[in-house]
């Protein structure tokens, strides 16, 4: 018989229940009364945060952490943008200190879930890495990380790890049910506002959008075929305030060109607040310019 302490797969198996162990001290389940179970992640001392559209309207919760002590939980605060909610606890653990993974197209990758066990584990391969991404809502996330392999809504906002047990973020489902990574460095850059005032403020025009093709005859004067199609404008709001009507195409914004409403999203982050910005229209058949002050998005 072959020595199986030498069984490279009988290596990699023990390796993976040692990461398991290791993680789940990180993993939280969060209970909500009278909704199914959610995940959690345990990020620094008495503060979880998971994914936010696991959530729906919440303030109190019950978290159980990996190993069975339980705390009460108030939500901190919540950020659509980036599908970021915290939670604050009373009396939890500091997790022990994890270095920050660097993802790799063909990597290994371990994403935790909490179940009535403890802790449940996925293991797939990091199907391809990108650059920095906007999401509809106007939040910036640092890495576009999509993972290959399968989750449940549950599992949904629990740890995940890199082979070698570096933290490369938290989970959560994209289109398509797409496992994607929620960075590490994007859930720091919105944990302080979160936990200081419940939200990251965004800048806020008050337009609903909806992509279309710019009129044939327009489409050379203007040098671009496509546009946004103003379909709402809110009362009083920033764009409003503009003279921004409801069926002006909108052209560019801040001088740049727009196709998808998520090209507006990205000229809209916290620092555009208060700042003037450039709307370039089209309004039966006249190209105008017009100025708005972008004001902070309202609260939900």
């Amino acid at each position: 018989m072959p020595d199986i302490t030498q069984d490279p797969l009988r290596g990699l198996s023990d390796a993976l229940v040692e990461r398991v162990r290791g993680a789940q001290p990180l993993v939280a389940r969060i209970e909500v009364e009278g909704r199914s179970v959610r995940s959690g992640t345990l990020w620094r001392k008495d503060v979880v945060v998971a994914a936010d559209q696991a959530f729906a309207r919440v303030d109190e919760a019950k978290v159980v952490l990996g190993d069975g002590s339980s705390f009460s939980a108030h939500l901190a605060g919540r950020d659509p943008g980036t599908n970021v909610i915290a939670f604050r606890l009373d009396g939890a653990p500091e997790p022990a200190p994890l270095a920050a993974g660097e993802p790799h197209p063909g990597a290994l990758a371990l994403a935790f879930g909490a179940d009535e066990a403890g802790a449940s584990v996925r293991v797939g391969v990091i199907h391809s890495v990108g650059p920095a991404w906007h999401s509809r809502a106007g939040g910036r996330i640092d890495q576009r990380i999509v993972l290959d392999m399968t989750m449940s809504g549950r599992e949904e906002g629990g740890p995940v790890l890199d082979a070698g047990g570096s933290l490369l973020g938290i989970s959560t489902l994209g289109p398509r049910r797409r496992v994607l990574v929620i960075p590490a460095t994007t859930v720091e850059g919105v944990l302080e506002p979160l936990l200081s005032t419940g939200r990251v403020e965004r800048g806020w025009l008050g337009l609903a959008l909806q992509p279309v093709l710019v009129p044939e005859t327009m489409q050379a004067s203007v040098s671009q075929s496509r546009g946004l199609m103003i379909m709402g404008v809110a009362k009083d709001g920033p764009a409003a305030q503009a003279g921004v009507l409801a069926g002006d195409i909108l052209l560019t914004i801040g001088g740049e060109g727009v196709s998808r409403p998520a090209n507006v999203a990205q000229r809209l982050g916290p620092a555009a607040v208060g700042q003037p910005i450039e709307l370039r229209l089209l309004r039966a058949g006249t190209v105008l310019s017009l100025t708005a002050t972008v004001a902070a998005r309202p609260s939900e």
